[in-house]
């Protein structure tokens, strides 16, 4: 099965390999509920295909322009150069601080029942959650936020709008069930949000920032996210300090809910060590703590860089390597699985690359063919090509819960927590590839199947109705996510993770195919330089 499905990648990869290799080193440096292991593996197999050359299917006609990609700079040689810091990774100090910290900020979030207590230990879990320390105080997180959904309904109508909208989105994040009504007292007769508001700087960004976590036809966020951008855009210079400016402007650019959170916990770090008020225990816990992922993924990096493609010498030289890796890594995850859990996990991983390899051929096909497909068929298609479902059906199991017969049936059948990530990562990557991609001849991508389709809509129509869907999707995304399912939470994150991924390898461009150095500062940021 997975030689067929090789044999199906390597013709696919001659014609498709720029697109289709974007996906693979994303979740590198994004997210921590991937294991490393696969997706470096993934990495380094996609670097050899990273220069295109156009195959022909009849006649030795290429089927494309080559594209003029670059050699990838994450190269072997320099995976190995990097200089792990053992002593953080042994740091008695940070063990020892550890513990007093950790002691002393559960404490802190076991708050007392009033207002004034429980901004204060939002506050502080929201500080936490930003320092990228959350996945340490999971269970006194949940505990605080249990008691705060638990008194919402008793909490005064003069509640701020701050503490409203902060408990709202952390509640939310944590799959808490809270309704968009708790807004209802900050609106007039008209259901607007009053006019005064505005001079709130602090509650606009909350809002702002909860507006987010919306589900599909909640138009009370819907207004209030309308509402608050407006607010924040047209904010006067002398009514925020320099600190809250930049806050608010970094929230426009991108909300924290789409951010991807190791590279927003060091932007935070940085953030929080210039607040007057910052707690400087906290604070150096923090940093301690980014080093020591950073150095966990470096040595990971190192150990699952060192393969030997002798032994495939059947294929061409750009496929040995995607081979072997591919190969050797699924097998060893299922018979890990086999052994640990007694449940054979091949047919599902197998599946996933089939149905991603059908998805690839049928792209070449539409490609030979030089056929524009509906938006409908191009969109039924996309979101599997993209190979997000490869990638979370490998998390699934690589997170190794406790598999049960249900989870595998929706992995099987494409639940639609696949399929929203999925989608927001293709459609992430069309807004900033379709027009490289019309450049080089390629007819299928979501932009080009509504401007030359039956739609046949402008090209800023098509890309303000693709922003459109992409913000709907997230909007399914939160509600999938908040709702009942055979996952469990560490699976939800990875695929809400999957999705600020995109949002941040596309946000200012191809950061993959055309990476520019901001977008290569990101990873050196994460992964390279310590704090």
């Amino acid at each position: 099965m997975l030689t067929r499905s090789m044999s199906l990648i390597e013709n696919n990869m001659n014609q498709d390999s720029t697109r289709n290799t974007h996906t693979v080193h994303h979740c590198l440096y994004i997210c921590p509920s991937f294991d490393i292991k696969f997706t470096y593996i993934l990495l380094v197999a996609s670097a050899s295909c990273i220069q295109p050359h156009c195959s022909s299917m009849h006649n030795n006609t290429p089927l494309r322009s080559p594209g003029t990609y670059k050699p990838s700079i994450w190269s072997y040689d320099f995976i190995q150069s990097l200089k792990i810091d053992h002593n953080t990774l042994q740091d008695k100090v940070y063990k020892d601080g550890w513990k007093f910290i950790e002691e002393k900020v559960k404490h802190m979030i076991d708050y007392d029942d009033d207002d004034t207590n429980t901004l204060t230990a939002l506050e502080l879990i929201d500080d936490i959650q930003r320092l990228g320390l959350g996945y340490h105080f999971e269970e006194d997180i949940t505990r605080a936020l249990d008691k705060i959904l638990n008194n919402i309904d008793g909490q005064g109508t003069d509640q701020s709008l701050h503490l409203t909208a902060l408990s709202f989105r952390l509640l939310r994040q944590h799959g808490f069930e809270v309704s968009q009504d708790v807004f209802s007292k900050f609106t007039d007769g008209n259901g607007s949000f009053k006019a005064w508001l505005c001079k709130d700087v602090k509650g606009m960004s909350s809002l702002y920032e909860a507006s987010y976590f919306a589900f599909e036809g909640e138009s009370l966020l819907d207004e209030g996210l309308a509402f608050s951008t407006i607010c924040l855009k047209n904010l006067s210079g002398a009514n925020v300090t320099k600190g809250l400016a930049e806050h608010v402007s970094h929230a426009l650019e991108l909300p924290l809910h789409h951010r991807m959170q190791r590279l927003e916990a060091r932007r935070y770090i940085e953030a929080y060590n210039k607040r007057p008020d910052a707690n400087q225990a906290l604070l150096e816990i923090a940093k301690r703590d980014f080093n020591w992922v950073q150095c966990t993924l470096q040595r990971d990096l190192q150990e699952v860089s060192r393969w030997d493609i002798k032994a495939i010498q059947t294929l061409p030289n750009y496929m040995k390597l995607c081979f072997l890796a591919l190969y050797n890594t699924v097998n060893e995850m299922v018979y890990d699985t086999l052994k640990e859990q007694g449940e054979n996990i091949l047919p599902y991983v197998t599946k996933a690359w089939a149905d991603l390899c059908k998805a690839f051929l049928k792209e070449t096909t539409w490609c030979y063919n030089k056929h524009t497909p509906t938006f409908e068929e191009y969109i039924d298609n996309a979101w599997i090509s993209v190979s997000g479902v490869v990638f979370l059906v490998h998390t699934y199991f690589l997170l190794n819960p406790k598999i049960t017969k249900q989870a595998l049936e929706c992995l099987e059948n494409h639940h639609s927590l696949l399929r929203w990530p999925s989608l927001i990562f293709r459609l992430s990557n069309d807004l900033s590839t379709s027009a490289a991609e019309v450049e080089r001849g390629e007819t299928a991508n979501s932009i080009s199947c509504m401007m030359r389709g039956s739609l046949n809509v402008s090209e800023e129509s098509a890309r303000q109705y693709i922003s459109n869907l992409v913000e709907n999707s997230w909007k399914k995304l939160n509600k999938d996510g908040a709702s009942a399912s055979p996952f469990t939470k560490q699976f939800v994150k990875a695929a809400i993770n999957l999705a600020r991924i995109s949002q941040c390898v596309y946000q200012y461009g191809d950061g993959h195919g055309a990476p520019d150095t901001r977008a290569k500062n990101r990873i050196i940021s994460v992964i390279v330089d310590p704090i």
